[in-house]
């Protein structure tokens, strides 16, 4: 596609740190690749500068970090990045002219910032990384019965309704979004599918050598939600039948304290390691070299309907994955192309890690079909539909 850069331009908002947020990352740099220019306001890392930029991104930094502590200080959060990115959004585009306006959620009404530059011409997308009200459910414990999941549908459905065009990374969220009222024609999937310069695709043996040890990996976000107790337990069950086990988990989270004291609690220290917070490059080196991607997922309204994104980049690295029996993920994968495993059970987790350590044939065999469906759906191929989408946008504006 060729573009003028002059009068095609993109800010995206988020409320997020850049480039840590993958989703968003690789969507502007898809776009810059397309001949775009793209603006991205997020939030500010310490460390980060105020302003930067990576790989023709531009990047404005907000200055305020986020913390995790709470209802009420997700809502605060949320509102005063409202405030500024409104502000910052709004004073670019009076000299920058933005084309579109991205907006990635959560929250969902930060589409609420763009108004004004709606109301000067700017066609507005949205991007729904996640349903808020079952992230809410799970996180909170709210009831879908309740006001307050009710009030956040009502926002999802507002939100949806003023921008133009609605993206979601898997088809298991779209169809949520058009029961709760978003129109079919309006929503479209772009999945969140790993980079392949950042992933190195490739189709590498995955069981380990006798000289090495046997690697299990997570990387993420450290939450309850997302089992890592599990792991140990299953590690616990294995720790004298697979000599040299060993769990490598990187990422950051509210329930860091907790796994790292059931790892001292449970005499596991030997067998998991920690590497705390780490750039995108450096969990894709990683792959690399283990022998098992590992997601503990526990089956929560929110769990049960998404695709983690952890899996392709497992797969683009050659390296099979353990995964939760849930919808989310059994929509793209059938039951023969992942070592399933039932949610919040230790016991089927280590069975799984003990079936791919015993017969690396039958793991290979596996792990080729689960490879065949990410073939379907490389960054290569999404990126062309994102594209696509963005294109038609530009010459719906221009009409």
């Amino acid at each position: 596609m060729t573009t003028n850069a002059r009068k095609h331009r993109i800010g995206m908002l988020v409320c997020s740190y850049y480039p840590q947020d993958p989703r968003v990352r690789r969507e502007a740099e898809a776009l810059v690749g397309a001949g775009f220019e793209v603006d991205v306001i997020c939030l500010k890392r310490a460390g980060q500068g105020a302003r930067d930029e990576k790989s023709g991104v531009r990047v404005f930094r907000l200055p305020m970090d986020r913390k995790r502590a709470g209802k009420i200080r997700y809502i605060w959060d949320y509102l005063w990045f409202m405030i500024l990115g409104a502000i910052w959004l709004n004073a670019l585009h009076a000299r920058r002219r933005y084309k579109i306006v991205h907006v990635h959620n959560m929250p969902d009404v930060l589409v609420l910032c763009a108004l004004p530059a709606r109301l000067t011409g700017s066609k507005i997308i949205l991007d729904l990384h996640d349903p808020t009200p079952e992230v809410y459910q799970t996180k909170f414990g709210i009831s879908p019965a309740g006001r307050a999941f009710k009030i956040l549908v009502a926002l999802e459905r507002l939100s949806i309704r003023l921008a133009h065009l609605v993206l979601t990374p898997n088809v298991t969220f779209r169809d949520l979004f058009i029961a709760r009222g978003c129109p079919p024609e309006k929503i479209h999937v772009v999945m969140n599918s790993p980079q392949e310069d950042v992933f190195h695709d490739g189709h590498a043996p995955a069981i380990s050598a006798n000289d090495r040890p046997f690697t299990l990996m997570f990387h993420g976000g450290i939450y309850h939600r997302h089992g890592l107790d599990l792991v140990l337990d299953a590690i616990n069950r294995l720790r004298d039948r697979i000599p040299g086990l060993e769990f490598n988990v990187y990422g950051e989270g509210d329930w860091l304290q907790d796994f790292l004291r059931l790892v001292e609690e449970r005499n596991l220290a030997g067998h998991v390691r920690y590497h705390g917070h780490v750039p995108l490059e450096t969990i894709a080196a990683a792959i690399a070299s283990i022998d098992i991607g590992i997601i503990p997922n526990r089956r929560t309204p929110f769990t049960e309907i998404n695709l983690p994104t952890r899996i392709f980049e497992y797969l683009c690295a050659g390296k099979p994955a353990i995964v939760p029996h849930t919808r989310g993920i059994m929509d793209y994968f059938p039951p023969d192309a992942l070592f399933y495993f039932d949610a919040d059970d230790p016991a089927s987790l280590a069975d799984q890690i003990m079936r791919i350590h015993d017969d690396p044939a039958y793991a290979a065999e596996v792990l080729g079909r689960a490879v065949e469906v990410y073939r379907r759906h490389t960054w290569k191929l999404e990126k062309e539909n994102l594209v696509e989408q963005v294109s038609r946008m530009i010459e719906y504006a221009q009409k």
